[in-house]
């Protein structure tokens, strides 16, 4: 029987403790995303409802099939900047007729839908997603073009907006346009770029130059509808293939839009049932510590996670620091790497690098489950080979063609975050619990580096050392090492794409094996860098 075993125990202390933890991080996050909900604040949202208009999610909730999930992206972007958590755009999958999409809507009750250095992050790596899994993309606009007191930020990377479109539209993956209110300046290069484009009657306004910067460039007088309204579009200049005659006729024609796209994904789906596993999610609260030096079995997760709870272990003798085998969820066959341990030693390395070639040659995705403190140090270590080791697991990473999902659980430290994939190592989709910590190391550990470097350097001059000063920098190094290595501050800078739920990991994580199989899911047939031996 491959059925995992669980040891864990809801009654005991320890388990209630670490549930508690989890629960207070939660309700810290569910404040920190309602920000993103406020949108520009209940001033703003109500003078849009006064006009008449939905809000962003509103938007979106109709345009989706109903009783389906919407998965949204980066909900956090922006946390922690000068701008509004949520960087004035949502962004997420959805299922539309039937069909996955990668959708996009400009909030404007933030700064008019303005685009912000964030929302173009933002922006480009919903491109991303949709790109590399073939997800056709609609583009809810609404948007007064860049925010212009931080245009210096703003205009020269955001041309590569255009160039996503229109590179999305090469490769044959549908693009839809939907103009709610002004798409202007470079925002009307968004409908110009889309494959479809739907704009609402009288209040779609899409324009190069507004009728100020007209009569400032060519002296023409102006106005809004004849120069660029919804009904001008689709008459006179042909910009518009469909007008809406109100929000609400304008989504249900993007619906017969998708509907019509007669689109198919690379892979059907699984003809295996997704059973449910076999122990309760919730329990999913209580696995991790609060305090991630103290180690936890990843199998507890995997158990939660999976199909049936059903997982075959390889090489289950050796490395054992690292946890490898082979699963299925929600029907799709899946290998997992998982930290159990949390150092990783030259045997955990070969180990992956040997389990990530298995699954390149199968055509089977993998799914990474960080909780790792980085590659063992040492003299032992470093002669035994641990750089050529720790190399050869980063090497299969990097030259891996599966796709990658990386759930962050709970450290997540130096190279260690790269060898599990880590966000610079291109993953389809990268999540993050709220337990979660990534740095180049921990914050007792840097901290304690650089006193000794200090210590050192007193002492190579001949001059006393301030203790008091050691203690004050150790203090103040630690503080700013662990607020930046928080799962909000580095989902606010878009190095994950969620800070989500541990109960929700099974959920999140198949709409994203769905999604992946929209495109061809082809692993590579050699193709790596040399492997040092």
């Amino acid at each position: 029987m491959t059925v995992l075993a669980s040891a864990l125990d809801p009654a005991s202390p320890e388990y209630t403790a670490h549930r508690e933890a989890m629960l207070a991080k939660l309700a810290e996050l569910d404040t920190e995303q309602a920000k993103a909900l406020e949108g520009g604040g209940e001033k703003y949202v109500q003078r849009h409802r006064d006009r008449g208009k939905l809000l962003a999610r509103e938007r979106i909730e109709l345009l989706l099939d109903p009783d389906t999930p919407f998965l949204e992206l980066s909900p956090l972007a922006a946390w922690g900047s000068e701008y509004p958590v949520g960087a004035s755009m949502v962004t997420g999958i959805g299922v539309v007729e039937g069909v996955e999409c990668l959708i996009t809507a400009n909030d404007p009750t933030v700064r008019g839908g303005a685009s912000n250095p964030w929302t173009l992050k933002k922006a480009f790596r919903a491109h991303e997603i949709g790109h590399a899994n073939r997800l056709p993309s609609i583009h809810l606009v609404e948007s007064g073009g860049a925010d212009l007191p931080s245009q210096k930020e703003i205009f020269i990377p955001g041309g590569a907006l255009f160039k996503h479109l229109t590179q999305s539209s090469a490769a044959g993956i549908p693009t839809i346009a939907v103009v709610f209110g002004n798409s202007t300046a470079g925002g009307a290069y968004v409908p110009g770029m889309c494959d479809h484009v739907i704009m609402v009657k009288e209040r779609a306004k899409v324009f190069l130059g507004g009728p100020p910067l007209v009569k400032m460039a060519t002296g023409e007088e102006s106005d809004d509808e004849s120069l660029g309204g919804a009904e001008m579009h689709a008459r006179t200049s042909g910009l518009a293939d469909h007008l809406a005659q109100d929000e609400h006729d304008a989504l249900r024609q993007t619906r017969r839009v998708v509907a019509r796209l007669n689109w198919r994904k690379a892979h059907a789906d699984p003809s295996t049932p997704a059973v449910p596993p076999k122990y309760d999610a919730d329990e999913l609260l209580g696995v991790v510590p609060g305090d991630l030096r103290t180690p936890f079995d990843p199998r507890e997760v995997i158990a939660r996670v999976v199909d049936g709870s059903d997982f075959d272990e390889f090489k289950p003798l050796y490395g054992t620091s690292l946890v490898t085998g082979w699963a299925s969820l929600h029907g799709y066959p899946l290998g997992i790497l998982a930290n159990a341990q949390g150092v990783l030693f030259s045997e955990e390395s070969q180990k992956a690098a040997q389990f990530i070639q298995l699954a390149n040659q199968r055509d089977i995705p993998l799914l990474f489950l960080h909780n790792t403190t980085g590659y063992m140090v040492g003299k032992e270590y470093e002669q035994g080979g641990i750089i050529k080791h720790g190399a050869m697991m980063i090497n299969a990473v990097s030259n891996s063609r599966v796709p990658h999902l990386s759930v962050l659980m709970g450290a997540s430290y130096g190279a260690g975050h790269y060898g599990m994939c880590g966000r610079a190592y291109d993953p389809r989709f990268l999540f993050a619990w709220p337990s979660a910590k990534s740095a180049v190391m921990g914050p007792q550990q840097l901290a304690g580096v650089l006193s000794i470097v200090a210590r050192q350097s007193a002492a190579a001059k001949g001059k006393p050392y301030d203790e008091d000063a050691d203690a004050a920098l150790r203090a103040m190094v630690e503080q700013q090492i662990e607020s930046e290595s928080l799962p909000m501050f580095l989902s606010g800078r878009l190095y994950d794409d969620g800070v989500i739920d541990p109960r929700d990991t099974r959920t999140v994580l198949g709409i994203c094996l769905s999604a992946i199989h929209t495109a061809p899911v082809e692993g590579a047939r050699g193709g790596f860098g040399v492997f040092r031996m």
